[in-house]
């Protein structure tokens, strides 16, 4: 097969990339070095339990447009369990409070459910009339140098609401601690979650590991479509000045009208191969872009220790606790912690990584406190993100001075943070680019 556009790299931006151009008549060779696909969003093999893990617990939001179009078009939408109206749990030192967000246009919903949540004092629950306001207005960017907790406070949030509120949701979303990053970004997020319908905030969670959420779903969309994916496969993009020349894969060379480059910040220069004064500047901006690192723990107790597939832990370590034998309708009891943001937290042992998540468990949830930990497990992903601290390079946009070449991944310029969301949205725009070129 002589393709048209050739893509690198079998993540969430490659293969939303792919089969979007797959759709509208092209021939796609996808490239991946990796054996499996997936890349930031994979699975691994727990080797004692022989569960598929993901590399990291990834939660979906109702205002993912460009997410649940892909993953209709592959065919796996009703592989992912929805919220009708935003609910969360929040545990904190045993005390149990939940968040809902009722049926009102927006910004109404929010300001409603937090005026019922009762995990706040009434002059918590006044100051979010504040920031509320400020989500819905119209207003130029803000400046890059005010962080979260900065804009926060600036819109007098109180302490307590940015504990268990803004701080959680912010890590989660940003994947950095509210005092490093910028603000922008985090507007942007509230925008689309509480700005728009009332189902927006909603919260998604795969029901399915990764690989079978999208994965092998696209791969063998693509097959059944004439289209190829190679993984195992090294391929380097070869250019000369502001000229596509092709790309080489294992000592092929294959030429096409355009290749979509959709691998991480960090792996940009090693991809690129030959003269191009146009694209040192995006290659300058890629190797000056700091990661932020996510650590997940898995748990495994001899009894279920909570009540909702997703539990916020405020002021803990581990922000987030996932309930995997709910979410996969599985009989044994399975927990999935998260520390986003974990600078502080990546460089410690397994066993030091395992403790610190079961004292976070058994500090906010008292049936953990009775269970027994039978196994736990941890994952570190160095690079999980890129940085959004102020002070970073641009973010590069999808098109580059070399006609033909386009760039895909969630560190392209969406004004998203590092997000399946904005991984798919760069695949999407990537395609489009693609197809008028």
């Amino acid at each position: 097969m002589t393709p048209d556009v050739v893509v690198i790299g079998a993540g969430f931006a490659g293969l939303s990339a792919a089969t979007a151009l797959v759709e509208h008549g092209a021939r796609v060779l996808v490239l991946e070095a990796r054996p499996n696909l997936g890349g930031r969003a994979s699975v691994v093999r727990d080797p004692a339990t022989g569960e598929k893990l993901d590399n990291g617990q990834h939660v979906l939001a109702g205002c993912y447009d460009e997410t649940f179009t892909f993953l209709r078009r592959i065919g796996t939408e009703n592989r992912v369990w929805r919220q009708t109206g935003l609910t969360v749990t929040m545990m904190e030192d045993g005390r149990r409070s939940t968040l809902r967000l009722p049926p009102l246009a927006p910004p109404l919903h929010l300001l409603a459910g937090v005026l019922g949540w009762d995990a706040l004092s009434w002059r918590d629950k006044a100051s979010v009339l504040r920031a509320g306001a400020a989500i819905n207005r119209r207003t130029p960017r803000s400046d890059p140098g005010i962080t979260v907790r900065a804009w926060l406070e600036y819109h007098r949030q109180s302490p307590r609401l940015i504990e268990v509120f803004w701080e959680p949701l912010a890590l989660a979303a940003l994947n950095q601690p509210i005092d490093l990053a910028a603000v922008d970004t985090f507007i942007e997020v509230l925008r689309r979650m509480f700005g728009a319908a009332d189902d927006r905030a909603s919260l998604a969670i795969p029901s399915v590991p990764l690989d079978e959420l999208y994965a092998a779903p696209a791969r063998d969309w693509l097959h059944a479509r004439g289209s190829e994916l190679r993984t195992h496969t090294t391929a380097a993009i070869v250019v000369d000045g502001e000229r596509l020349i092709g790309v080489d894969a294992d000592g092929q060379r294959i030429e096409a009208s355009s290749v979509v480059c959709a691998v991480p910040w960090n792996a940009l220069a090693s991809t690129i191969r030959g003269p191009s004064d146009s694209l040192a500047p995006i290659l300058t901006a890629a190797a000056g872009t700091a990661s932020s690192p996510i650590v997940t723990v898995n748990l495994w107790y001899d009894r279920p220790v909570l009540d909702d597939m997703m539990t916020g832990l405020p002021g803990r370590a581990f922000q987030w606790a996932f309930d995997k034998a709910r979410i996969f309708g599985r009989q044994r009891s399975h927990l999935s912690l998260v520390a986003s943001g974990a600078a502080e937290t990546v460089g410690l042992g397994n066993d030091a990584l395992v403790t610190s998540a079961a004292n976070d468990v058994a500090a906010a949830v008292p049936a953990a406190r009775a269970a027994r930990l039978l196994r736990g497990s941890a994952v570190r992903e160095r690079r999980a993100t890129f940085s959004l601290a102020p002070g970073q390079p641009a973010r590069p946009k999808t098109l580059t001075p070399v006609r033909g070449l386009l760039l895909a991944g969630d560190w392209v310029d969406t004004a998203l943070p590092a997000t399946i969301e904005g991984a798919v949205v760069s695949g999407h725009w990537a395609a489009a680019a693609a197809r008028r070129q």
